[in-house]
């Protein structure tokens, strides 16, 4: 199934595997429906042709935690 022309299978696993792995590590809130940034980040290496759900989801991951450790750095 298709949504924007955007693979709801593909990108809805990458996401399930990324809030996962992020809620189990405590980065994210466990229970959050949606984290927009996550998946926003996800839609955009889908679109740019990537369709790989693991691939999606670890990219997705790193950016989270590029910027949050770029923002602890900025506090401390």
């Amino acid at each position: 199934m298709f949504v924007n022309s955007v693979s709801v299978e593909v990108v809805g696993g990458a996401y399930q595997i990324a809030a996962n792995y992020l809620m189990q590590t405590g980065q994210i809130p466990i229970g959050l429906d949606i984290y927009q940034p996550l998946l926003d980040s996800i839609v955009e290496d889908y679109r740019a042709g990537q369709k790989n759900k693991l691939r999606l989801a670890n990219r997705a991951i790193a950016r989270f935690e590029k910027l949050t450790w770029n923002l602890s750095d900025e506090v401390a």
